[in-house]
């Protein structure tokens, strides 16, 4: 019966699987992936996808399963989870796969080198953002203001200048490492040293914190999300409660489709110290160095970050492409709204924090948090939280 039946389709019988494995993104996205594996099995019927997406406590299934030798051969990795596990061997470097066909010097450099470690290249990336200003134009037509802020000591001017008009705040604070990496970066401080530590407290780290620290305590012209009732950045700016946030590409979506009326426009983050900065965010297709059809697992990769499938994934502008070639082709760098993201990500902050990320950023977290609520001063948060962090990152070695 069964032999009768793969006479007739030979097509599938010698067709083979390829696991891939995600998180659970929107709704959009997720149609859209699906959309773009389609096409891929339409253009290579020998091999077939099985996609399945990871809901919940999305690393620990993956490392979970790379132990016991049951992970996906292609799946998505955060750049902040990438150091870890680049170094623990488990995953299939990519050089050797390259072709020139593919065009790796196409990418751009600062998303491609979250995925190298010792000099080998362990994941493409799929799409990334960085952070820009969104500022709300009623709001600064109202205080007379015509531009944006170029440099912070102009945004925290603004900022005194929009609270208590149209808005209750001028600024949208953040108070995440993620969101505050590159100002420790911007007097010449690192989140890590060489060996992975924490190191945030030294005095140029400082010096970028208690800019934010200021402007909360000393101006009151910035609010954080819990100050105004509101679950995030995003939804602080689209209900005009802040008439500045910095914001992923993420929340230009959002915005529209939530606030439709909200009339904003972004721009790059002013400079700090005289130096542009900002973060980047992005994820990669990375393969399982078990997997059992690295050739084909190779196909799926190199397609879904190649040209034309990255072209498909990106197209609808909710996340944007890592190729240069494909910004350019989808006008992402001239688009009024989306420009400022694309021309940061040359000099952002890549958001990584070495192979122990969660003690880094779970202490800086916490205690920042409490410094900015004025209920211990920056330094000894700082040192406190390091120092934790630093304990945790030994007990893990």
């Amino acid at each position: 019966m069964i032999s009768c039946h793969s006479l007739s389709l030979p097509r599938t019988s010698t067709a083979v699987t390829v696991k891939l494995s995600g998180w659970g993104g929107n709704q959009v996205e997720q149609k859209l992936l699906k959309q773009v594996l389609q096409d891929f099995e339409a253009q290579h019927p020998q091999i077939k996808v099985k996609y399945e997406v990871i809901s919940d406590q999305y690393m620990d299934v993956i490392k979970t399963r790379l132990v016991g030798e049951a992970a996906p051969d292609v799946f998505y990795l955060d750049a902040l989870e990438a150091p870890f596990l680049m170094s623990q061997n488990v995953l299939e470097p990519l050089d050797g796969y390259i072709t020139p066909e593919f065009d790796l010097p196409d990418f751009e450099p600062n998303l491609l080198n979250s995925f190298k470690y010792q000099n080998q290249i362990y994941g493409f990336p799929k799409d990334y953002s960085t952070l820009s200003l969104f500022y709300n134009k009623k709001a600064f037509a109202t205080a007379g203001l015509t531009s944006p802020p170029t440099t912070w000591e102009e945004l925290r001017s603004y900022s005194g200048q929009l609270t208590g008009k149209l808005n209750k705040y001028g600024f949208g604070e953040i108070p995440e490492l993620a969101r505050q990496a590159y100002k420790i970066k911007a007097f010449g401080g690192q989140i890590i040293s060489q060996n992975d530590d924490a190191t945030f407290a030294s005095e140029p780290g400082l010096q970028g914190l208690q800019l934010v620290i200021d402007q909360y305590q000393k101006d009151r012209s910035s609010a954080q999300k819990s100050d105004v009732g509101t679950n995030s950045g995003s939804e602080m700016f689209g209900q005009s409660k802040v008439a500045m946030v910095i914001e992923g590409n993420w929340a230009i979506t959002y915005l529209k489709d939530t606030f439709p009326n909200l009339d904003f426009a972004t721009a790059e983050i002013p400079t700090i110290n005289d130096k542009k900065n900002t973060m980047v965010f992005t994820v990669a297709y990375v393969m399982n160095k078990q997997a059992k059809h690295k050739t084909e697992a190779w196909e799926l990769i190199s397609y879904l970050t190649g040209k034309e499938g990255m072209e498909k994934w990106t197209g609808t502008g909710f996340a944007l492409p890592t190729r240069k070639s494909v910004a350019q082709k989808l006008g992402y760098d001239k688009d009024p709204l989306r420009s400022p993201f694309v021309s940061g990500v040359s000099y952002a902050t890549p958001w990584q924090a070495g192979k122990y990320p969660a003690a880094i950023v779970n202490n800086f977290d916490n205690q920042f948090i409490s410094a900015l609520l004025g209920q211990q001063p920056l330094k000894q948060a700082m040192v406190r939280a390091q120092t934790q962090a630093n304990k945790q990152i030994k007990a893990m070695h």
